[in-house]
């Protein structure tokens, strides 16, 4: 790897210098300084923090400090010297390890001082390879470059590279002081000298990209006596200047003062090669410093008889002479030699210098077999020499050395095998071949190679045997040569003992091969992994057959069983050989291939090492093609080639085949490569290797068994193939070609088929065979891969141009092979009715036509065998059923098929042409419903029991899935209506053996659990029931029986207990001519999610329509979005309206029991949407708001087997604003006295919605909320324009009165619970209310007397708040009670006039002056409900229900809403801005009507109030009882409000007993509270109207006139929906269950202003 940089005005960097300019002269400022160089990284480097440094050195005067005038005057004279700089600056002394400081962060540094734009400049690129083809490959990049060497050889040596350097690194020094008070400023100049006692000249580099230079002079420090350079200078000297020179370091010191004199005072030396020739060695020396001052006492060398330093050997320690040690002074420096010319050990030298010294040979080998690899490899040549000339005697004997030498050279050949050296093998083959001289060597070096194979056992050390067998390549070229230089000398002659010693060479390997011993397992796989090489080298020397005899030999002796290291070395062994050069000699290739395919037909039977025996298939098959395309070019036939097919294909296909199929289920990255030989092998075989293969299989005894076991493999092979994603999905070339190989493959594979197992004359058929074939061909037919229809226009050209449409050539195979079954065919009826009826779906036309007389000849062979075809009919009807549903077929099917059969019955006239006719007719019928989506038809139509059944687990399995338990409940039911309680068997396969019985007890439970997790308990606890009477009467299984009682008695307590969100339902339309047929412009109504809304719906919508458009108003779409070619949705919330019945009609059923109905089981749905009619009035748009309401009915009840069904009608009513107006105010009223009820039954209950709602009904009116109905409805002019409207206006007038009155009472109730901190807020409330009533003056004087007013209902139970807002009550002839006569003191001035009030109360009470008037009221009451406490009760009936209920029931507590998710977006203070969740469309403003609750069929039928009676009339909602704690409330006239019997006695006791009271009780209701201790609860009864109002939705609080839009409408855009909180966080009033989509909802639509 090479870092290729560039450096502007940079100094130094990797550990290299380069050139500067002088800082005094600077170039010119155009240019900037550029060094380009490349340096090379080996892998050890790169995996190590590498980091590029710039030493800045400033070339210039020793002081920087000196005045630049100065320096101009003296510049002629001035020496410059080489002193520290950087852009780091620190202290000169630690100028050595700055870059350290910099890099560790150590904080002894600091940035130069200077100019921002001072600095450097560098940019590098990596770059990867060889560095001739990088230059190749980037010319601009190394133009003009500096190439910068490593220090050290690089990780490969490339046999040509040539180096010579020697790297000094003048590291530090310790000096003497001399006798001064500062340090000296110390130069060291480096000179290098040659054995004459020359300088050598320019041979010294102090950096790369610069000239060689003569001398080099160091940095310097200053005034520093143990100065730190570390610098490297780089010594590049001719090989033959090495002997004798040596380098001189000359210290001198550097004074300010002396201006021109630079003051010699020491030097060292240092030799470069010792006198044995050896280099200098690497590392650190320790030079001595000798004393010197004179420079010419330096130039004759005189001190070379001197120690360079302690341990040099070559210099005289005891002489004296003119030049003096200075045993306190040292230098150190470190050399690196990089050279491929000189070494520096002295064993190797002793080597090749070994006739010198003859008596050091054996210790010479022994120390070379220690060396360093780059030593060897340097004098690769000249060792090798050394080594033959030592291995045998001139006659060709052995040696004393020969041993050891034969050691030495393996040893050397190992080395070429790694990777850095791996480059040297060219080298050594161009020595063998051009230098090698040594002819009788090959004998000694036979021997060696069958004296390590026949002694190998005894060896402990098998490494050198190892490393002998691993060299075995490089051994037997030198044999080779070595035999053919002899050859040459002597004419050929002792050829016989050459072959003789080299087949006793390969008996002893093949020998040793046969040892099981584990001690040796390496030995022999070294030995089969290089042995291949051998083989190839022997074609010089052997003919290539006797070399693939001893190949083969080789193979053969292997035993069977070895170890998985043999296993693979034995098979690479083989890859080597199939792909040398014996492979391409045909008789050679031909006892290879036998024997090879024998050898991977055994390991592949045993799944050994599948990787290598792919690999070596893979190679075969590779020259194989080659061949074959090379004589096909050539117009030629090679039989050869054509055999070795045979061989391959007879030996390992049938293995091959069964190894797929064994490890085709299993998860192994190999499979692919064993699919592409089989595919491989098959592409090769033509019509004879088939014959020949069946032949083979066959046996000469003709046995069919091989054959067929063989064809059910290949045919599961295949069929598993076509099914698999073999290969990458976007690998579509070799998946084309596979399906080609497979066509062709089944072509031939049907031959036999055919006259093999198919005999008529014999009688003899082989059904699974050939149902194996049929089934195979119809997957391959129908495989995604060849549904061309999917591929773009030219994908699909290509391929049809290269191989067809294979699915149309396999479906005329298919009908041909059908054509030959004759009789036969009728063992296919009805089991490959389904097959070919899905490949008779593929949309190509000519397959169609070819494969659907396919069904006719099914008719006709069952007609004749059997007198019908009713199983070719039932087969043909479920599986196109199930087909259809897989979105195959289309219309041109159905027409094909109807076109194609009928004319094939008309044409050809059987016998039973009636019935066909009539089959396919009803067929074509089938295909028509099925693709236009039908519903059900197959019960009903075509009375198709298991297609029924089918479905229905079916659709369960998808309820499931999503979580809908309810409708996976209704689904299975639909099941269970199918079964009795008998004991006949079921006709199911996923109930095998089971009765109806069973499966229906087994679905019952199962359906009760999908209830119970739905919550639907009402429909769970008639199975319970009936399950319990089947246990208790039939089965007397009483222990089951508990059980079911238990579960129902859960479900029972669940009703009552557990929390239940009602749903929401949306009307969904879908619009354009985009949509399915089952779906376009048509309307459904879904039930949505738990808690979802309808923002959440519509994204969900979405997702499953993702380029429909959501359109945003509800009004009706018009034609050109109903024929338009888009998508357009259109969603709205609807309000259910429950279905008529007793639970729903009653009044005093508990709400939790009741409130189920009117949200489930409905089939009606109701929408609102706003219209204007006539002239706006903008002051009071009220006048001309009409509201359209439509009534939809929906195909079947929700919820259902499905959760959305198709609106089937639609019913438009409308609304006239004074008749809406009545719903509007009814619903406030009664949702007022649905929070009075929960408040007066929970006093502990979150007072926030109830204070929220009575300040919207309060306040709104002070910015005129009924007044807009009293300018609008209450005037002459509407009675003159709209007289048939009169009983709405007089109706909305006594519902007015009737919401005073409850406001009256709510704020009762609210007084005595609110706060201290509520309290402001509640005296405000009934000064508004004072305001509101006076607002309502001449409504209050036309019913001034309470007699003329019909009483407010009292519900005296939670139960009586009903959806349909209806009363139920006992002996009850009209809407109210019995009502008296009042008393003539008007205490309606209660709230009216409190002061006045107050003081007629301290009149009657006057020990209670000082308190409140809320406790003076309270005592009032008190008093007076002693004297109204009634002492019987009416018993009230249930007889007319039809759901049993006990009589002693009690009812359950209402469910806190609080518990409830709750709306978002309120403010506390101001609503004005808020709306109730309606769905009317955005732009209609949310505070213009009250909110509209009504679910009224027809409000026409609203019934005036009858008149008042004075008849006393009881409504009960509980049985009597005799507990205290029953409670009996009292209407009183003076104060307008409900007083409790409690109330009323502590008034009497205050007042006393026999003193009559002046307050007469116009009308008294009972009830008893669950909750013994409440004893401020209220009751109110409800109206007895007709109407269905929506009593337990919250969201209406109250009516306001001052906007001009209505509110309450439930058709609501889906963007008005907002995600609710929870009621309690949110400290808001509202309804859990809204109808509508948006969730901004106010206490009341009235505007309200800050308390």
């Amino acid at each position: 790897m090479l870092l290729c940089g560039t450096m502007e005005r940079c100094l130094n960097g990797f550990g290299h210098n380069y050139k500067a300019y002088p800082a005094r002269r600077p170039p010119p400022k155009s240019a900037h300084v550029y060094f380009p160089t490349v340096y090379d990284l080996g892998n050890a480097d790169l995996n190590k923090d590498i980091y590029i440094i710039a030493h800045v050195m400033r070339i210039g005067k020793m002081l920087y400090s000196d005045s630049s005038k100065k320096t101009e005057k003296t510049v002629g004279q001035q020496q410059f010297f080489k002193r520290p700089h950087g852009v780091y600056q620190g202290e000169e002394k630690d100028f050595h390890q700055l870059h350290e400081f910099v890099i560790r962060q150590s904080g002894k540094y600091n940035s130069l001082s200077g100019h921002m734009n001072y600095g450097l400049m560098i940019s590098v690129k990596m770059l990867h390879g060889e560095l001739r083809m990088i230059k190749e490959e980037n010319p601009l990049l190394f133009k003009n470059v500096c190439l910068t060497s490593k220090l050290g050889f690089p990780d490969v040596i490339m046999p040509g590279d040539v180096r010579n350097d020697l790297y000094l690194y003048l590291d530090r020094g310790e000096f003497e002081r001399g006798g001064k008070s500062t340090g000296k400023n110390i130069e060291v100049t480096i000179v290098v000298l040659d054995s004459e006692k020359n300088v050598i000249k320019n041979c010294l580099w102090g950096a790369s990209g610069m000239e060689g230079t003569s001398e080099y002079n160091s940095m310097i420090i200053y005034h520093h006596n143990s100065p730190a350079w570390t610098e490297n200078v780089r010594l590049t000297l001719p090989i033959d200047k090495f002997a004798g020179a040596h380098v001189r370091l000359e210290y001198r010191h550097c004074s300010t003062r002396e201006k021109n004199d630079k003051k010699l005072f020491g030097f060292s030396f240092i030799r470069l090669m010792d006198k044995d020739g050896a280099a200098v060695p690497d590392g650190q020396h320790e030079l001595y410093i000798y004393k010197c001052e004179d420079t010419q006492k330096l130039d004759n060398c005189g001190y070379l008889s001197l120690p360079a330093f302690a341990k040099d050997y070559e210099g005289n320690h005891e002489a004296s002479g003119q030049f003096s040690r200075s045993h306190k002074e040292i230098i150190f420096i470190k050399t690196l030699l990089c050279s491929t010319k000189l070494t520096q050990n002295v064993d190797l030298l002793a080597l090749l210098r070994w006739k010198s010294h003859p008596e050091r040979i054996q210790e010479s080998l022994q120390r070379v077999l220690k060396l360093g690899d780059e030593e060897l490899i340097k004098f690769l040549q000249d060792v090798l020499d050394a080594l033959f000339a030592l291995f045998s005697t001139e006659d060709g004997n052995s040696t004393a050395h020969s041993g050891l030498v034969f050691h030495v050279l393996v040893s050397i050949f190992n080395l070429l095998d790694g990777s850095k050296y791996q480059h040297f093998k060219p080298v050594l083959d161009a020595y063998i071949k051009n230098h090698f001289a040594a002819a009788l060597v090959y004998k000694g070096l036979l021997t060696s190679v069958q004296h390590c194979a026949d002694w190998i056992v005894s060896f402990d050390k098998q490494e050198p045997i190892q490393k002998c067998f691993k060299s075995l390549e490089y051994i037997f070229k030198l044999i080779i040569q070595s035999r053919i230089l002899f050859s040459r000398a002597t004419g050929g002659h002792f050829e016989d003992n050459f072959r003789r010693d080299l087949f006793s060479v390969f008996s002893s390997l093949n020998k040793m091969l046969t040892i099981n011993d584990s001690h040796i397992i390496n030995t022999q796989v070294a030995l089969l992994l290089t042995i291949s090489a051998v083989y190839e080298q022997l074609t010089e020397v052997l003919p290539a057959l006797e070399v693939t005899k001893l190949a083969a030999t080789m193979l053969d002796t292997l035993p069977k069983d070895l170890p998985t290291l043999l296993v693979q070395a034995k098979l690479a062994c083989i890859r080597n050989i199939v792909t040398s050069k014996l492979f391409h000699d045909d008789e050679s290739r031909n006892i290879l291939l036998t024997t090879t395919s024998k050898h991977l037909r055994y390991h592949l039977n045993r799944r050994e090492e599948l990787k290598l025996c792919t690999d070596i298939l893979g190679e075969i098959l590779g020259f194989l093609f080659k061949q074959r395309k090379l004589t096909n070019e050539q117009g030629k036939i090679n039989n050869c080639i054509h055999h070795d097919v045979d061989t391959l294909c007879v030996s390992t296909l049938e293995v091959l085949i069964q190894t797929i199929l064994t490890v085709i289920d299993k998860d192994i990255k190999i499979f692919g490569c064993l699919v592409a030989c089989l595919i491989g092998i098959l592409q090769l075989l033509d019509e004879f290797h088939y014959k020949r293969l069946w032949e083979v299989l066959m046996g000469p005894h003709q046995d069919r068994k091989p054959l067929k076991d063989f064809l059910l493999r290949a045919f599961l092979v295949f069929r598993n193939l076509v099914r698999m994603e073999v290969f990458p999905p976007d690998w579509l070339v070799i998946k084309m070609l596979t399906n080609n190989v497979i066509l062709k493959a089944l072509q031939e594979f049907a031959q036999p088929l055919a006259f093999k197992f198919l005999d008529s004359r014999a009688g003899y058929f082989d059904k699974e065979l050939w149902a194996n074939y049929f089934n195979l061909s119809v997957d391959y037919l129908t495989q995604e891969s060849l549904q061309l229809e999917q591929f773009s226009d030219v994908k699909r050209e290509k391929i049809v141009e290269k191989y067809g449409d294979m699915r149309v050539l396999m479906g005329f195979q298919i009908l041909s092979m059908w054509s030959q079954l004759g009789e036969c065919k009728l063992n296919f009826i009805p089991s490959m009715v389904g097959p070919f009826l899905e490949v008779t779906l593929v949309p190509e036309i000519e397959l169609r036509k070819a494969t659907l007389h396919i069904f006719f000849d099914m008719m006709e062979c069952e007609q004749r065998a059997r007198g019908n075809f009713k199983q070719v009919e039932c087969e043909l009807i479920d599986k196109l059923d199930i087909l259809i549903s897989e979105n195959k077929g289309d219309d041109e099917y159905r027409r094909l098929f109807n076109t194609m059969l009928l004319d094939r019955v008309q044409s050809e006239d059987p016998t039973w042409k009636d019935s066909g006719t009539a089959f396919i007719s009803s067929i074509t019928r089938l295909l028509e419903r099925l693709l236009d989506y039908r519903n059900n038809f197959y019960k009903n139509e075509f009375n198709r029991k298991e297609m029924y059944l089918r479905y229905i687990h079916k659709l369960h399995d998808l309820h499931l899935s999503a979580e809908n338990y309810t409708e996976a409940a209704f689904t299975l039911k639909l099941y269970t209506d199918q079964l009795t309680w008998s004991n006949n068997l079921v006709l199911d396969p996923n109930y095998p053996n089971h009765s109806e019985c069973q499966v229906k007890e087994i679905l019952y439970r199962q359906i009760i659990n999908y209830f119970d997790k739905g919550k639907c308990w009402e429909k769970g606890i008639p199975l319970l029931k009936e399950l319990a009477s089947l246990y208790e009467t039939i089965f007397f299984d009483y222990k089951l029986l508990s059980d079911i009682l238990k579960c129902q008695a859960t479900f029972y307590d669940n009703i009552l207990t557990q929390l239940r969100p009602e749903p929401e339902y949306f009307r969904v339309g879908f619009y354009g001519l985009s949509f399915p047929l089952f779906v376009r412009n048509k309307q459904f109504v879904y039930r949505g999610l738990e808690y979802e809304r309808i923002g959440a719906f519509t994204q969900r919508l979405q997702t499953e329509f993702p380029s429909a458009q959501i359109l945003m108003k509800n009004t009706p779409p018009d034609d050109s979005i109903i024929n338009a070619e888009g998508q357009f949705i259109q969603i709205c919330n609807v309000k259910p309206i429950p279905e008529p019945n007793p639970i729903t009609l009653a009044t005093d059923i508990p709400e939790k029991i009741s409130r189920f109905y009117h949200y489930n089981d409905v089939r009606r749905f109701q929408c609102d949407r706003p219209v204007h009619k006539g002239i706006i009035d903008k002051d009071n748009e009220i006048k001309t708001l009409w509201i359209e309401r439509t009534v939809m009915e929906i195909a079947g009840p929700l919820p259902g087997i499905l959760r959305w069904f198709e609106v089937i009608s639609r019913q438009i009513d409308e609304i006239p604003p004074v008749q809406y107006a009545c719903e509007t105010m009814r619903n406030v009223e009664n949702e007022l006295r649905q929070l009075i009820t929960l408040h007066s039954m929970d006093p502990k209950r979150n007072l926030n919605p109830f204070t929220m709602r009575l300040q919207g009904i309060i306040d709104a009116n002070v910015q005129g909320g009924i007044s807009k109905y009293q300018q609008a409805f209450f005037t002459k002019e509407f009675a003159k324009l709209y007289p048939e409207h009169k009983v709405y206006a007089e109706t909305l007038k006594e519902l007015i009165i009737n919401a005073t009155r409850v406001i009256e009472e709510g704020l009762y109730l609210h007084g005595k619970l609110a706060s201290t901190s509520v309290q402001p807020l509640h005296q405000r409330l009934l000064e508004r209310f004072v305001q509101l009533k006076e607002s309502l003056g001449s409504l209050n004087h036309q019913n001034s007397s309470i007699v003329n007013t019909p009483l407010p209902p009292l519900p005296t139970d939670k139960r009586l708040f009903m959806e349909n807002g209806s009363n139920r009550s006992s002996n009850s002839s009209g809407n109210y009670g019995h009502l008296v006569e009042h008393h003539s003191v008007d205490y309606d001035n209660i709230y009216t006039k409190p002061l006045v009030f107050k003081d007629i109360l301290l009149s009657k009470f006057p020990s209670f002056r000082g308190t409140s008037l809320h406790d003076l009221t309270f005592k009032y009451y008190k008093d007076k409900e002693e004297c109204c406490m009634e002492n019987d009760r009416p018993v009230l009936s249930r007889e007319n229900l039809t759901l049993p209920m006990p009589i002693n029931n009690v009812a359950p507590p209402i469910p806190q809403r609080e518990s409830r998710p709750r709306s978002q977006g309120f403010n506390n203070t101001s609503f004005s801005d808020l709306r109730t969740p309606t769905k009317c469309p955005s732009e209609y403003n949310s505070s213009s009507l009250p909110s509209m609750k009504s679910r009224d069929s027809d409000p026409c039928d609203i019934p005036l109030p009858p008149k008042p009676t004075h008849s006393r009339e009881r409504s009960l909602t509980k049985p009597p009882s005799s507990e205290a704690s029953e409670t009996c409330y009292v209407y009183d006239t003076d104060s307008g409000l409900y007083l409790s019997s409690k109330e009323l006695l502590a008034g009497d006791r205050i007042l006393g007993r026999g003193t009559p009271t002046s307050t007469q009780v116009t009308h008294m209701e009972y009830l008893t509270l669950e909750d013994s201790t409440s004893e401020t609860s209220l009751a109110v009864s409800t109206n007895n109207l007709t109407t269905q109002v929506d009593s337990h939705d919250l969201r209406d609080s109250g009516i306001s006139m001052t906007e001009t839009h209505l509110n309450n409408f439930n058709n609501t855009c889906y963007e008005e929906f907002e995600i609710r909180c929870h009621q309690t966080e949110m400290n808001i009033n509202t309804s859990p269950h809204e109808d509508s989509s948006k969730r901004r909802e106010s206490a009341s639509p009235f505007p309200q202003n800050p308390v």
